[in-house]
Formats: C-alpha cells, structure tokens, sequence
C-alpha cells in the first residue's frame, strides 16, 4: 500500500491556540500556502501554493484514496485544513464520511490517516516534533527558526510605517525569508519521515488506530454550544466584576482590587498576614478572618473566580454550525494513554449544585442582571455553575450522559483479587460504606448505623490505593473534612490491612518491573506482562495495549532506596529522567486499563452521536426515542479481555449538560 507523508504551511486571520484548527480553517481568508509532500519515501517536493504553484492532480486524488496511507505529525491540523482547501477548491473530489445531518460529513474520513504525534505518545516519547527529533537524536531535526517564520507569514501583521501600513506579510515582502519558509516546510516533512523509521521496530498497533479514528470523528462532530447564553454570560460576568470591583475600593481603597500584592498588603495592615491568596487558602480564612475582613476576603472570592473564563473560551472556539469541534486530544497523557482536553477543557468544569439550574439558566440567557441580584447572593458562582449548560445538543434531540460506577476502585480490585470488594460490587453495594465497615469492623450504612463513618471510608478510598500515606489524605483534603491529624496513620493502617493483596499487588509490580529493568527480560504478574525491548519497558494491558516507558534504569530514590527511573516530561514540562515504583505503576496500570474500558464502550456505542467524553464518562446527542437504559446496558458490558470484572453504568438525560 502507498503512503504520503505531508506538512503544510497556512495563513489565517483567525488565532489558531485560542480557537483549535476547525474554527481556524473555517475563516474566510484561510489558505495554505505551502504543501510539502513525500510520496513513498521519495525527496520531499515543495508546491508553493502562494506564488502560483498547484499540487499535482495524482497528489489531490491520493488525499481522498483509503488506499495510500496519510501520515503527518499532529495530522489532524492537515486533515482538517485539507479538508477545507479541498470543498473550496476542488469541491469535485471531496468525499463526505457520514450520515446527513451528522457533522462529521465536513471533513475528510480519518480511516486512512496516521499521526506520527500519536506514534510517538504511545512510545512515552515528547508530542512535539521539536522535542521527539532531539530525544531520537535524528540527523534532520525540526529547524528551530520556524516560529519567527511562522510569525512573519501566517499571522496578520500589524500596520506600520516600516511596512507601508500592511496588516499581511506576503512572499514578495521578503523573498529571502521566503525560501527559508520553504526549506523548513521540506524539513518538516523530511524530520517526520525520520520519526517514523525510527520507530518502525515498534508500530503502533491497527486496534489503536481505529481508536483514534473513533477519537477523530467525536472531534469532527463536536458538541452544541448555545451561543445566544454564551454572550450573554460574558456580559453579565464583565457587569458584575465591575461591580464588584467599585465596591472592594470603596470597602478597602484599594487601586486595584484584582492585584495579589496590594491585597497582602491590605490584609497586612489589618492584621493578617497571609502567604496566597487562591482559593483554598481565602475560604480557609474566612473562617478565621475577624468580622470586617469577611466581607473583603468574600469579595476577592467573587473577583478572583476565574472558571468563568470557560465562557469566553467557548465563544473562542464556537464555528459557524454552533458547535466546538476538536476538544479531545487522542493520547494526551501519554503515560496512561487517557485523553486530554483541548479549548474549553472539558474535564475541568465546576460541578453544579443548584437546584433551580433551568431557572437560573434561563434569567441568564434573558440578560436578566436584577432578578440574579435579587435571587442569587454570588452571581459569579452562579455563572460558574451554569457552564456546563452551555453545551446543548441539536434541535429535536436530548443528551444522554453515562458514567461508569467507581470504575478505578472496580479495576484494581479486579486487578488484586481483592474478593471481598468484588462482591460489594457484584451485590451493587457502596464501596465507602463497605470500605469503612472493613476498616473499622462494623456496619456502616449511608445514613444510618455508623453513616459517619462512611466519610472515612470515602477519603480513604480516594487517597491510599496506589500506596499513599498520610500526606495523601491530606493532599486529598481529610483534614478539611473533619479528620484529626491523630486519625490519620491509624486510617492508612487500617485500609491496608483490609486490602491485602492490593498492597501484595504494588509489591508484586514493584519487583517485576525491577527484575525486567534488570535482567533485560520479561515478567509477568496477575495478568500483566512487563518487557525490556530496545531501550524501552513495555507494560502489556489485558487488552492487547502497551504502555511504555523510556530508557528505564535503576536508580536511587529521595528515600536512599531503589528504584526505577524513565525518561519523560515531568512537572517543569521539559524532558526529564523520572523515578516511580510498584504503587505509582499500579496508579498508571489502573487508570490505563479504566481508559481502554472507555474507549471500548465508545466503540460498542460509536452508531450512536458521541459528543463528549471525561475519563468515565460519555455524552450522547441521541434521537428522542433512545432510552438511557439502554445506552447504560451497553456501556456497562465487560470487555472480552475483563472475564471476572463487574462493571455498571448509570445515566440520566437532560435538554442542557449537567451533572445530575
């Protein structure tokens, strides 16, 4: 089979990092300007579409042809951008992929498209192609002068006397820069090449690939934005900050009531020093605070809550069908293989809990500012709780969301054996009630016998099954929910004592992994095979799937201890060599194995209109007629490779997104 590897070169008005590639495309003005090509490997052709040149015709027709074999670093940004070349400029060979009325029909199938991105994120390797070329040491390396080549010819310019008022920079404008511009649109496609025979010992493998067409075509689709709310949240959060802001000068004096420093300073004066002003610390305070700073320390509360942005992040990346395309990134977490978001981030929104959300949607959307005054105390909160209602599905349809019930807690039970956490669930019992009851040898019943207990269980279950200790249940907020710092060891002890063979299992990871970094062998433990090949360890899942670790070696811990450390990107986002052991790469064989358990459910639910997805959950825009029993019946089927896992799903449908 033929393939072509591609990178093209673009110009448009529209901010590329704030909208995502769909609406970017999608502007007026957009255009490619160079198409850099290799058709089996053969030398890189430049067509310089700015000046005249026109991609060959046997090339147009490949881009349509599920015979070759499309690859491209981050290949969405040129599927997409192809795609809207090609409806304006050869209408005659563009072919739709899918049913009328659904979405996806506007771009070119994915089917036939390889992302040397995804290659390289499933290899634990950078997801860029500057940082990839320098860790593979290739001879061609991404030119590192691309950025300022890229800012001088694919971005308006701003008019000046220098440049004759000109709010473009055009070939003719510098022909040396020019040319430049095209060496490095060759070198792009020449260093994409060599990412790929770099790698080709370790293809990526073809289930994976349908996996990230499925990922391709819910980015394609998008999700509803009602855009009519969006503005009008805008305008009502930019009223009240205003607001707000005039009465925190009037309260304190303060110039500027959004400034960290100048607060500090007031508090100081007033008797209260504090360290950081985020949100955590400011409600701690208001607790403490005497009564004159409540009021002030309330306000920086409502002047400082920044999810509201998410507003003006939707109105950023909405296109011209009033949808947000492109929000998920396939591979984003490389370490487990999860998505990550993109543009609105939907795996971070503020939760909701009001129980009038249509009421209060409703006066947003009517631009209602003086009933939200009168009803509503904090209206930048209410504005925080209503993002989620913001994505609406299509005229005549509902949304469907289903989640999957403790599916972490389920897997690494399944993974260890832990018998009596397999039978809560079997039995569809409450895994914090019957955590807790293990724990501290009594009944525990949600609101009832011993129901106090179950808080415990809870944040015990959050925090210590990957072989955290005290400083987990901290981190995870115990103290804040009434826990004495005396109860915490005894908690950590007491978990570990009713989940044996969940801290047998770390353990058991815990030598594979160094007996395979070692030896430079194979391992194998409750069903998970560890693997020493080429500079890489590779940790095979029950699906079929590998994670992958980069140049392991022993190591030396902060403790003095051994351990076993990789190449990756680490907090600072730089490259770096990393350490972990048996309890951490149960975390990341947990959360991958709980990842392909989403990923197969979309696959069982893909004839379905998928429109989101957040780690165990999946939004659904389905007809009317379409019951939430059976999308959770189908969610919730154990994968063939899971015999033994018990899984549930629940669901709810509503007319706007929310967390029931």
């Amino acid at each position: 089979m033929k393939s072509i590897s591609i990178d093209i070169e673009t110009f448009s008005s529209v901010e590329l990092v704030k909208t995502g590639v769909y609406r970017y495309a999608s502007a007026p003005d957009f255009e490619i300007l160079l198409f850099g090509y290799s058709v089996d490997k053969d030398p890189v052709q430049v067509v310089d579409i700015a000046r005249g040149e026109e991609v060959p015709q046997e090339i147009i027709k490949a881009l349509i042809d599920d015979a070759f074999i499309k690859y491209s670093f981050n290949c969405s940004f040129e599927r997409i951008c192809i795609s809207v070349w090609l409806c304006r400029n050869y209408p005659q060979f563009f072919n739709r992929y899918s049913i009328n009325g659904d979405q996806c029909g506007n771009y070119l199938d994915p089917t036939a498209w390889r992302c040397s991105m995804v290659w390289s994120a499933y290899l634990g390797l950078p997801l860029s192609l500057e940082g990839v070329g320098a860790v593979l040491g290739l001879d061609k390396q991404k030119l590192s002068e691309g950025r300022n080549l890229i800012r001088y010819f694919c971005i308006p310019c701003a008019p000046t006397k220098t440049n004759g008022g000109r709010t473009r920079n055009l070939p003719i404008h510098d022909m040396e820069k020019w040319e430049r511009f095209k060496f490095y649109n060759k070198r792009d496609v020449e260093t994409e090449m060599a990412v790929q025979e770099k790698l080709h010992k370790f293809p990526v493998p073809d289930f994976i690939w349908d996996e990230y067409h499925l990922d391709q075509e819910i980015n394609d689709r998008g999700i509803g934005i009602d855009s009519e709310f969006v503005n009008k949240a805008i305008e009502i959060d930019k009223k009240v900050k205003e607001t707000l802001v005039e009465k925190m000068q009037g309260l304190t004096g303060i110039e500027n009531p959004n400034s960290v420093m100048q607060m500090k300073k007031y508090l100081a004066d007033n008797g209260m020093e504090v360290d950081s002003l985020g949100k955590k610390e400011v409600a701690g305070l208001i607790k403490t605070a005497q009564e004159g700073l409540i009021d002030v320390l309330r306000l920086r509360q409502q002047i400082s809550r920044s999810s509201v942005k998410k507003y003006q992040a939707m109105a950023n990346a909405i296109c011209h069908d009033n949808r947000a395309h492109g929000m998920f990134q396939f591979y984003g977490a490389n370490r487990t293989g999860r998505f990550s978001g993109r543009l609105i981030q939907l795996q971070n929104l503020p939760q909701n809990h009001m129980s009038d959300l249509e009421h209060a949607r409703a006066l947003v959307k009517n631009g209602n500012l003086e009933a939200l005054g009168m009803l509503y105390d904090d209206i930048p909160d209410t504005l925080s709780q209503l993002i989620r209602t913001a994505f609406v599905p299509q005229d005549g349809m509902k949304f469907i969301v289903s989640d999957f019930s403790a599916i972490e807690a389920r897997v690494i039970a399944w993974l260890a054996g832990e018998q009596w956490r397999l039978d809560v669930f079997e039995e569809g019992g409450d895994i914090y009630c019957a955590s807790a009851s293990k724990m501290f040898k009594v009944p525990v019943v949600k609101h009832g016998i011993n129901g106090h207990l179950r808080q415990k269980g809870k944040i015990a279950e959050l925090a210590l099954g990957y072989g955290g200790s005290v400083g987990a249940l901290k981190a995870m907020g115990a103290l804040d929910m009434g826990l004495e710092e005396t109860e915490l060891k005894p908690l950590v002890d007491s978990w570990r004592k009713s989940n044996p063979r969940i801290v047998q299992l770390w353990w058991d990871v815990d030598k594979s992994v160094k007996e395979c970094v070692k030896e430079r062998t194979s391992a194998e433990s409750h069903g998970i095979r560890f693997s020493y090949e080429s500079g890489f360890l590779f940790i095979t899942l029950p699906s079929g799937r590998k994670l992958a670790y980069v140049k392991p070696r022993i190591g030396e811990n902060r403790f003095g201890g051994e351990a076993v450390t990789y190449e990756g990107i680490g907090v600072t986002k730089k490259w770096d060599r990393l350490e972990s052991y048996g309890p951490k790469f149960v975390e990341n064989i947990t959360q991958a194995i709980a990842r392909d358990i989403l990923v197969y459910a979309m696959g069982t639910l893909q004839n379905y209109r998928i429109v989101g997805h957040v780690h165990d959950e999946l939004i659904i825009e389905a007809d009317k007629d379409v019951s939430v029993e059976a999308i959770c019946e189908q969610m919730g089927r154990t994968p063939p490779w899971a015999q033994g896992l018990k899984l549930r799903a629940d669901g709810y449908e509503c007319k706007f997104y929310k967390k029931d």
